[in-house]
């Protein structure tokens, strides 16, 4: 206090009188200093009385300057809290500010300075989740094998663990190859003449299992923007990054969502995946879609369905065929867990679709099937009519770009006329003649009407 009262009074107002200023003073050069010694300047909006700045904004903004050296934050009140999220600079190292700084407005400039788009819909609405999530992203989409440090991407665990909940990784990058010389000084070309390196791509066993929160992972083995340097063993996984994706996912206990889709996945690698993901405790969604998985690959997901908790499966555009169609009907058969099943543009045939067909009589947890582009007939749709007549609990069910026919079609609709639970049935372009397509679209909006209503109910006795 005593430093704050010789502050004013090394800095008091001196009034002197404008008639004698005005003696010895040019009449520029009064008009310009007399604001000085004016007690109210009207003309100015800008103008305050304040000479002295407040001590607590004195303060704050020596935290901010000095925030490095003595990191002060949670002891503030949320006003001064706010203010010093406004003016840190976001320049600052992370291991200052990630564990320091709180969710808030700092965090959101730092977002908006750094990405054009920041959609907050899919960090929980926050901010700093949102930045920490993307950082670690791009630390490991930019990582080079041999050349990158992994201590880069280990410095940034202690600081994210808590936040990152969703990783989102887009490409990966691959070892630099510089050919050996020989005695002449040729370059050597051939890939068994280089130096193995030490891995492939990113190794996610230093880092899986040291993220506590994370839930969902996303992964596309590629390099992006390639151009001239394009080469097709950029855009798969290979067997050294399959057995270490394996392994890591096996110690990450949290992991509720696995996506791994244009990747070159075949059999042997989804058998090798699965081998390590039998018996997840946690593990809720599996997408292997758009890879090259066949039919072993396929028995090994019906066994992964008989020990494990998966409630959505995504199995889209591969090559399973009717033997693996058949394994996972198998397993479909004695699940108590799936809710979704996407077999979409593969090769089922009636083989595969019939047995699925069976397999849904025995099951009474499946909602939403998806056997769109998959050659089947008739004989599928007469299948599945009998499902549509005994099961209360499917939802919706496409058997679009299939050949049911105008036979198929019959028995579809006849089934339908005895289901109430079907919200939504697409058969788009399936040769199915327009009176039974008819028929079944009015039980369609029947259901969905009845849907509604009761949800309506629901929502009021709430």
């Amino acid at each position: 206090m005593c430093n704050v009262m010789l502050l004013l009074f090394n800095q008091r107002t001196v009034y002197k009188n404008p008639a004698t200023m005005s003696r010895s003073t040019p009449p520029a050069a009064t008009a310009k200093d007399s604001r000085r010694w004016r007690r109210i300047i009207a003309e100015d909006p800008d103008w305050q009385l304040t000479l002295v700045p407040c001590l607590s904004n004195l303060c704050l903004k020596s935290i901010v300057r000095n925030i490095e050296e003595k990191p002060i934050f949670e002891e503030l009140s949320p006003i001064h809290k706010d203010f010093v999220q406004e003016t840190l600079s976001t320049s600052l190292p992370l291991h200052v500010t990630a564990n320091l700084i709180s969710d808030g407005v700092y965090w959101k400039r730092c977002c908006e300075q750094r990405w054009d788009i920041c959609d907050l819909a899919h960090y929980g609405h926050s901010w700093k989740r949102m930045f920490l999530e993307r950082h670690m992203e791009n630390i490991i989409e930019l990582f080079i094998p041999d050349v990158t440090e992994p201590k880069t991407v280990l410095e940034m665990v202690p600081l994210c663990k808590n936040y990152v909940k969703r990783l989102d990784i887009s490409q990966f990058l691959p070892p630099i190859k510089e050919p050996q010389e020989e005695e002449d000084g040729s370059k050597l070309t051939c890939d068994t003449e280089y130096d193995r390196p030490s891995m492939d791509h990113f190794d996610f066993n230093i880092l899986l299992n040291k993220l506590t929160q994370l839930e969902e992972l996303h992964l596309v083995y590629r390099v992006k923007q390639c151009g001239m340097n394009f080469e097709w063993k950029m855009f798969e996984m290979t067997d050294r990054d399959c057995e270490s994706l394996a392994k890591a996912l096996k110690s990450c206990k949290t992991l509720k969502l696995l996506k791994l889709h244009q990747s070159h996945i075949e059999d042997k690698k989804c058998r090798l995946l699965v081998n390590y993901l039998l018996d997840h405790p946690s593990l809720r969604e599996l997408d292997f879609s758009h890879n090259l998985i066949g039919d072993r690959g396929a028995r090994a997901i019906g066994k992964l369905l008989t020990r494990s908790k998966l409630e959505t499966l995504n199995m889209c555009d591969n090559n399973i065929r009717g033997p693996g169609a058949k394994a996972i009907a198998h397993a479909l058969s004695v699940n108590s867990t799936l809710l979704s099943l996407n077999l979409r543009l593969n090769c089922l045939r009636d083989e595969g679709g019939q047995a699925i067909g069976k397999a849904l009589l025995n099951n009474s947890t499946l909602l939403h099937l998806h056997l769109g582009a998959n050659q089947v007939t008739g004989p599928t749709a007469i299948a599945l009519s009998k499902v549509l007549v005994q099961n209360n609990t499917l939802k919706s069910i496409n058997l679009s770009c299939n050949n049911l026919g105008v036979d198929g079609g019959i028995a579809l609709g006849e089934a339908m006329s005895h289901n109430t639970s079907v919200t939504e049935c697409d058969i788009r372009l399936t040769e199915v003649d327009e009176q039974s397509a008819s028929s079944i679209n009015q039980v369609v909006w029947t259901n969905q009407s009845s849907e509604q209503k009761r949800h309506a109910r629901q929502s009021e006795t709430k």
